[in-house]
């Protein structure tokens, strides 16, 4: 048999100067490793804005959404698409395929906005816009700017073209987003009655605007001795020079702008603010770059912040309201410290079974070489330093020595055995390299199948696969080479060891002895272990249809966000008390250290009237005694007591799935053709929906009460005045539209010009009597004589999914309850509430879970299929792989069975601990099958004798390995640090199974390799 491990025995030089060099490149990599909180992916989606100020929802669904879905929709890779149209606004998300480059969507994107650029209305001044965003993305600093003695556009002014500009430019930050921003504008307010005196239409008031506020080039003038260049001073910079500027002249005198209209200093957009801990606030939220050191851009940022601070306006403050960083350098610091405290714990048990100091480091010297050389791996890749990452690490270190052991372990037998130690390991390392060989390569075969796992998280944890295969793997490398090169100098000798033979081992003795007896027993009753292996199976399939499923955990990130809805067509002011009582509540919590609230804008820009948000920043963990989702419990029903206004709050999700944006995590859409059916629809489940205990924050988009105004075109009138319908839309559009009619030019920034009728001319609809339409026939004309008026309400919001009008539902769950019982739920009340007409499903995060649960338990059966075939191969042999694997089924049980247990649930980390516990109990079928054919084959043994002897010999090894996995997956089972909560039902599902395995398989898979080996033995008979 060929001895892998001699060349390295034989040359110890050789074989420490290579693992110096990993160990040396692996540390170097280490601290060259980005960190972040997960890996970087990539996800392809694209959002396109267009704005049209003035236009109601259904205007802009109509005529600036369809058209520019039509156009979209022709693009190849598309997975979703929807639209969500309000008050002069427009937004379109696209998410594509994830084997779609994002490039070369953007590239389409921008070719269909300007096919479809000739079917939106010409009112549109700027073309609709489009940026790529990744959901798997939030913004790692918020900075908010207050200044009670500071004029709010001043503050803007620093904010944006000062510090936004100058962060922007720090290595590894993308963008810097505004919250609140109040960039000045001159509004003009216009008089209709007095323009309707002196005869001048809206229309010629706004071209006389744009004449006498001008900053054009007037070129160069050649003199005799040089050129001189023009400057013409036509540019106006205030509301004062507006108000004095003449627009025209009637009878010989001047008429002047405030003559019959009034210019104020004002800003872009009025109906919208942001505070800070109660006071108004400008906010920047700082995103990075998708493959940038999340803590060092953090670092970079705030090294600026001193120079930054001394440009502040007078009496200004800066505040950090929140630091992304701050979470992650703690759960990468406590996941360190989870790795270190696994480490110690695999340590003593390596001391406890191997009764020497030198034995231990031996052993352990696998973790440090194996897990550094991975960073080195990681470095190549290009992969980052994230929760994910070294959640792989933390698991790898209960099965990385596990090679080292058996090596070590075989080599002490024969040390034991008064075997002198040089040839001691090179017999035993000679005797366990196949078996190394087989752990090894089947054990990195379980994670293939994560590989090529589908959507967006087999793309997450792709990182996490590769990861884990590559520890495996050197750790196997690493016991073939360094660990018998260190056996066959530092074991202790025979002597030295008996001589310091503590308790523990007797202990063990004792047990072995034991199992023995208890083995032989079993082996002759075979039915007094099948019969519960059947059992166990049996309820193992039945576990896995009636656990709790969950998704991704929630982490205690320190964040959470708000959203509010107040009653379509309320008045701002009260919009604005609403919510600051709502924010004062919020404030008082004692687990709250910072609140941003903003009234009239969601993220990323403006929303709508009657929406507003919250970014909640809690205490330091220590400082409060409620985590995130029972801080968010009790504020819950704190907040219901504010009549008028809903509010919706969410710990913010690891990662953010699909393409809908909404107050709660989970969303359901409803499709369909005809409008009217799908209000009906809509409005009839959430009744039904609203009755389950289960469902939390229960909302839709629907919103059909927002107050509207149609005016009715008597058309023989309009005609017989000389007016146009579309001259009198144009007129109204002027006089309501809010209409960007010129701008302010200075040298660091441009500042718009904004006309509409004044707001005292508003306050009801008897004040459209006031106004007058210029007629070409002469005279001016009032409106409400070519036109009928009446009030009636309509909706705040119009949405698509598909290109098909949309109703989405959005809602929360206890953390107490399963998502899984949820979406039964909603999918039970669904088939019996919606017509035939109406189609129903789960988008984003929900979507994402019901197809992950579709996958998972395939990808498990991929697993063991991917195993057995492994097995196969390095065996040559179709019957003895079934017998490595029968351990399966009782992991798989004892994984199930603690997870309600400890209240956990089945989510992806405890699945990912299903997956490693495959990997994990298969080792002890291969020690024990391995020893057991080798002992046929060369001491000629009856298969009964040779697996009783594989089972007594590879004992201790078989023990030495669970016990360090358990000791290893104890740190994740605490779930103690930043994040720690989350993986908890990881660990638990890797103990339960672990424990339960042992317990039962040490007596099943010797039972089923002799049942094994009649069957082959048959199978050979007929074939001679």
């Amino acid at each position: 048999m060929i001895n892998l491990s001699e060349p390295f025995i034989k040359r110890p030089v050789a074989t420490t100067i290579c693992v110096m060099a990993i160990v040396l490149f692996g540390w170097i990599a280490f601290k060259s490793l980005p960190i972040s909180e997960l890996p970087n992916v990539d996800f392809p989606t694209i959002v396109v804005s267009a704005k049209l100020s003035g236009a109601d929802p259904e205007n802009m669904a109509s005529t600036v959404a369809t058209p520019l879905e039509k156009q979209l929709s022709s693009i190849s890779g598309i997975d979703s698409m929807s639209s969500v149209s309000t008050d002069g606004s427009t937004r379109i998300t696209i998410q594509f395929d994830l084997s779609r480059n994002i490039d070369a969507a953007a590239q389409d994107v921008q070719t269909a906005i300007s096919e479809a650029s000739s079917g939106l209305p010409k009112e549109m001044t700027d073309q609709p816009t489009f940026w790529k965003i990744n959901p798997a993305d939030s913004p790692i600093l918020y900075l908010a700017f207050s200044g009670e003695h500071v004029k709010m556009t001043e503050l803007d002014d620093y904010a944006e073209n000062y510090v936004a500009e100058r962060l922007s430019m720090v290595n590894g930050v993308s963008e810097v987003d505004v919250y609140g921003p109040q960039q000045y504008a001159v509004r003009i307010y216009v008089n209709p009655t007095a323009l309707a005196l002196r005869g001048i239409g809206l229309d010629v008031l706004s071209k006389a605007i744009q004449e006498v506020n001008t900053n054009q080039p007037s070129g160069t003038m050649q003199m005799s001795s040089r050129y001189h260049v023009l400057k013409t001073d036509g540019q106006l910079y205030n509301a004062a020079e507006f108000n004095n500027a003449i627009i025209t002249y009637q009878n010989n005198a001047p008429v002047r702008l405030k003559d019959v209209a009034t210019a104020i200093d004002s800003i872009q957009n009025d109906k919208a603010a942001t505070w800070y801990n109660g006071k108004r606030a400008i906010v920047l939220a700082i995103s990075r770059q998708p493959d940038a050191n999340t803590v060092q851009v953090v670092q970079d940022i705030r090294a600026q912040l001193p120079t930054l601070l001394k440009q502040l306006p007078g009496g200004a403050k800066l505040f950090v309201t929140y630091d992304r960083s701050e979470f992650i350098k703690a759960s990468i610091d406590d996941m360190e410290y989870t790795l270190l405290f696994a480490a110690l714990l695999v340590g003593i048990v390596m001391y406890l079974f191997l009764n020497s100091f030198p034995s231990m480091i031996i052993t352990l010297l696998a973790l440090p070489v194996s897990v550094l050389g991975t960073f080195a791996v990681m470095y190549l890749a290009s992969y980052s330093l994230d929760n994910l990452s070294l959640m792989g690490l933390v698991l790898a270190v209960g099965f990385v020595i596990d090679d080292a052991v058996v090596v070590l372990e075989n080599i002490v037998r024969h040390l034991e055995e008064g075997i002198p130690r040089e040839l001691a390991t090179l017999l035993g390392s000679s005797e366990i390299s196949f078996t190394i060989l087989s752990m090894t390569i089947s054990l990195i075969a379980v994670f293939i199948p994560l590989l090529f796992m589908g959507g967006m998280i087999g793309r997450l944890f792709h990182e996490f696969a590769v990861v884990v295969a590559t520890v495996i793997f050197l750790s196997g490398v690493v016991a073939l080479t360094l660990t018998p090169m260190l056996c066959s100098r530092f074991l202790p000798t025979h002597a030295t060891h008996l001589e310091t033979k503590h308790r523990f081992l007797d202990f063990f003795d004792h047990c072995r002895v034991r199992y023995e007896i208890a083995l032989r027993w079993v082996v002759d009753r075979p039915k007094f272990v099948f019969i519960p292996a059947l059992i166990t199976l049996l309820l193992t399939l039945g576990l896995f249809v009636w656990i709790p499923k969950g998704f991704i955990p929630s982490e205690d990130t320190g964040l959470i966000r708000g959203a509010t809805q107040a009653p379509e067509g309320i008045p701002y002011p009260d919009f604005v008390q609403r919510q600051e009582k709502a924010a004062t509540i919020i404030q008082s919590n004692p687990n709250v250290e910072g609140v941003v609230s903003s009234v009239g804008q969601g993220a990323g820009g403006v929303a709508n009237t009657t929406t507003g948000r919250f970014t909640i920043r809690l205490k330091p963990a220590a400082q409060r005694s409620l985590d995130a989702d029972q801080v968010i419990a009790q504020l819950r029903r704190q907040l219901s007591q504010i009549p008028g206004l809903k509010v919706y709050l969410q710990n913010p999700p690891m990662i953010s799935i699909g393409a809908v944006a909404s107050p709660s995590n989970y969303q359901y859409v409803l499709q369909g053709m005809n409008w009217t059916d799908l209000i009906n629809a809509s409005e009839k489940l959430q009744n039904e929906l609203q009755k389950n205990k289960n469902i939390l924050d229960l909302n839709s988009d629907l919103q059909l009460n927002n107050p509207e105004i149609d005016i009715h075109l008597l058309r023989d009138q309009v005609a017989a005045v000389g007016l146009t319908p579309d001259g009198i839309e144009n007129f109204l559009y002027l006089a309501y539209g809010a209409s960007e009619i010129s701008e302010i030019m200075t040298a660091d920034s441009q500042y718009q010009v904004i006309i509409e009728v004044d707001p005292k001319y508003q306050a009801s609809l008897s004040d459209l009597n006031s106004l007058y339409i210029p007629s070409p026939n002469g005279g001016s004309v009032p409106l409400l004589s070519v036109a009928r008026v009446s009030e009636h309400a309509g909706p705040l919001v119009v949405s698509h999914y598909g290109l098909l009008p949309s109703v989405t539902l959005s809602f929360d769950i206890p953390s107490s309850v399963s998502l899984s019982q949820v979406t039964n739920e909603i999918n039970a009340v669904a088939a019996k509430t919606l017509p035939s007409d109406i189609s129903g499903s789960f988008i984003g995060t929900a979507q994402s879970f019901q197809d992950t649960m579709k996958t998972l338990p395939l990808l498990l059966l991929v697993s063991i299929l991917v195993i057995y075939m492994v097995l196969a191969i390095l065996y040559e042999d179709f019957i003895h792989p079934l017998t490595i694997l029968t351990a399966l089924p009782f992991a798989l049980f004892g994984g199930l069975v603690v997870l309600p247990l400890f209240q956990q649930q089945l989510n992806l980390y405890s699945f990912i601990g299903l997956i490693v516990l495959i990997g994990l109990v298969k080792k002890n079928g291969i020690m024990m099958v391995d020893f057991a054919i080798e002992a046929q084959r060369n001491d000629k043994l009856s298969p009964k004798e040779a697996i009783i002897q594989a089972c007594m010999t590879r004992f201790r090894p078989i023990l030495m390995t669970t016990v360090a996995a358990i000791a290893a997956a104890i740190p994740i089972a605490i779930g103690l640090g930043a994040g720690g909560a989350s993986r908890r039902s990881l660990g638990i599902a890797m103990i339960g199974g672990l424990l339960f395995s042992q317990l039962f398989t040490l007596f099943v898979t010797p039972l089923f390799y002799l049942v094994m080996e009649k069957v082959s033995n048959k199978v050979r008979g007929q074939k001679h």
